[in-house]
């Protein structure tokens, strides 16, 4: 490689890509779309399996003849891949990036196999357990990779790209979920089974395309592993998960929930003081804490996944439930807030290098997330797909605008050796968010939606529709049974409005809508913080260099394979320091 490299500097490389077809960091566009090209593929397995079994865990719970411990699958999914995206962000500073985002890719196409063979619904859960280990590792590994190669400046428009994939199958997860699991059979496979099936030939792709083409320079240094923190930390996190996603079937004041509750406090206090005493060597280190850019950041990123997975929740139910779509065509009809997510994160990236300026961008982003959510507060029964799209659209741009934004400024704030903790930490403080969101948004619902359903029927009760209705289908009415006065046990099972007159059916849709859009409404309010919080984000400026960029940048030949050039570069002298490998393109 030294030889290669010094050839290079002689001769002045004159098959080398051209200034123009380079950024700062050293490395060409084309280098850069050839490295994303893996990247992307692991950022699409992690978003499509965040979502992608919720519309077919139905039909699973009744393959595998578990409907009532259906919770768990998603459950066991959530708890380690929560707890493994600080771990990544941690060792990968510590050791590098590129053999924890193969571990990751390996781990998740383990999980994906042993789920294609699971014959129970505790087996199930324990496989997508495994899963969630790879999963915790690829999007927030992915975004500090592209951290590592690209400056901050140029780095905002690449990173919509990943934005986009994120924000794209996240939504359409349940579209494919809902299609798979649709089939009864397919190529003499359960229908469900290719949900999981489908990320092998994907994981495999992505684990020789990142193993190809992907290396960095790392400097290892002296360090400790924070094993009390990593301990504490699931201590915190397990049980509080466990009753964000069961406490609504348990009761929230249930003897478990208040056990989960004081383990978790217990747990997170334990959490603290292995931080403080571990300080730089924790996988949070406190004095990040002290970084104003960072912290707020952190904040952000939370209350924007409690709006984020909370609304993503809410919006395909209203449009299954009360306006009668199926869960495939539920999932096309969330297209607006696809698109609000994939253009505004490529605006906000092509604004951010040209201009050099990002605070702004999660200011608009936060207020259009409120505006969204009040919009979708506004909704009824009767309001038109066009109102709703819209409505969808804006906390699309909202989120477009807000997420690769914070990443950015949390990436540039810190130091480049925290890279990698700054860029899971936005991940993790997300999905701890976005946990919560969806438990308090669902149980705002179901907590009033009986009452709310019993008072539009007395509504409808004397208007000539309803008696009409209802004195030419007597039966249709005795069908809704107990219905009509908010039975929780009828909305386990909603598939008796099927058939029946729209006049006797729409009070029930009435009253369900006004119990979603009350969470709504709670979600403005929660987003409001986020806009207060963008106000005080400091911005500071860009840094011109990416976090691995080499000191000398010699004119390069290219290599073998790809035809791209290879790549060396010189660590400072450090008697604590080496590096263990010279960054290169295969």
């Amino acid at each position: 490689m030294t030889s290669t490299v010094g050839h290079a500097a002689a001769t002045g490389g004159a098959d080398a890509a051209g200034p123009a077809a380079s950024v700062p960091g050293g490395y060409s566009h084309r280098q850069i779309m050839v490295i994303l090209s893996g990247l992307l593929l692991g950022m699409f397995l992690a978003a499509l399996d965040q979502t992608v079994v919720s519309t077919a865990i139905y039909r699973i719970g009744e393959s595998l003849h578990g409907l009532t411990t259906q919770a768990w699958v998603t459950t066991a999914f959530l708890i380690t891949s929560t707890i493994a995206t600080p771990l990544y962000g941690k060792l990968s500073d510590l050791y590098g990036r590129k053999p924890f985002f193969l571990f990751a890719i390996a781990v998740f196409i383990t999980g994906s196999v042993l789920c294609t063979f699971a014959t129970s619904m505790y087996m199930l859960a324990a496989f997508r357990a495994v899963q969630g280990i790879g999963a915790g590792g690829l999007f927030s590994l992915a975004l500090a990779i592209v951290g590592d190669i690209i400056p901050p400046r140029e780095r905002a428009k690449y990173q919509g790209y990943f934005m986009a994939v994120f924000g794209t199958f996240s939504v359409l997860g349940p579209v494919v979920g809902g299609a798979l699991a649709g089939q009864d059979t397919l190529l003499g496979v359960d229908g469900w089974r290719w949900i999981f099936l489908i990320n092998v030939p994907i994981g495999i792709v992505a684990l020789v395309v990142v193993a190809r083409v992907l290396h960095i320079s790392h400097e290892r240094r002296e360090h400790r592993i924070d094993y009390l923190g990593a301990a504490t930390l699931i201590v915190a996190l397990v049980p509080l998960l466990i009753v964000a996603e069961q406490g609504r079937e348990w009761g929230w004041g249930a003897g478990s929930s208040l056990a989960c509750y004081g383990v978790g406090l217990v747990g997170i206090a334990a959490f603290v003081l292995a931080e403080r005493h571990a300080q730089d060597d924790a996988l949070l280190p406190p004095r990040l804490f002290r970084n104003r850019v960072f912290a707020v950041g952190s904040a952000q990123s939370a209350i924007i996944g409690i709006g984020m997975f909370g609304g993503i929740t809410l919006i395909p139910l209203y449009l299954q439930l009360v306006k009668g779509n199926s869960p495939i065509k539920a999932g096309l009809l969330t297209l607006p807030l696809v698109l609000g997510i994939m253009s505004l994160s490529l605006v906000a990236g092509q604004i951010t290098a040209r201009t050099g300026r990002y605070k702004v961008l999660p200011v608009i982003g936060s207020a259009l997330l409120v505006a969204g959510m009040l919009l979708l507060w506004r909704l009824s029964a009767d309001s038109s797909l066009v109102y709703v799209d819209l409505a969808m659209f804006v906390v699309g741009a909202g989120l477009g605008l807000n997420m690769q934004t914070i990443v950015l400024a949390m990436q540039n704030a810190v130091p480049p050796r925290d890279i990698g903790v700054a860029t899971s930490s936005t991940t993790f403080f997300r999905q701890l968010g976005g946990t919560l969101g969806v438990a308090v948004f669902l149980s705002i619902v179901y907590s009033i939606v009986g009452s709310r359903i019993t008072s539009a029927y007395a509504d409808a009760r004397g208007t000539a529709a309803f008696d009409a209705a209802a004195r030419s289908h007597p039966d249709q009415l005795k069908a809704l049974g107990s219905a009509s006065s908010g039975d929780s046990g009828s909305l386990n099972d909603t598939s008796f409005l099927r058939g029946l007159d729209s006049a006797l059916t729409h009070p029930f849709k009435v009253g369900f809508t006004e119990a979603i859009t009350v969470a709504f409404l709670i979600g403005a309010a929660v987003l409001a913080i986020a806009f207060v919080l963008s106000l005080m984000l400091k911005e500071v400026p860009l840094r011109e260099t990416g976090a691995r960029r080499r000191r000398e940048r010699p004119q390069l030949p290219r290599s073998r394979g790809l035809g791209l050039p290879v790549m060396s570069g010189r660590t400072a002298p450090d008697s604590r320091a080496r590096s263990t490998s010279a960054p290169m393109l295969a």
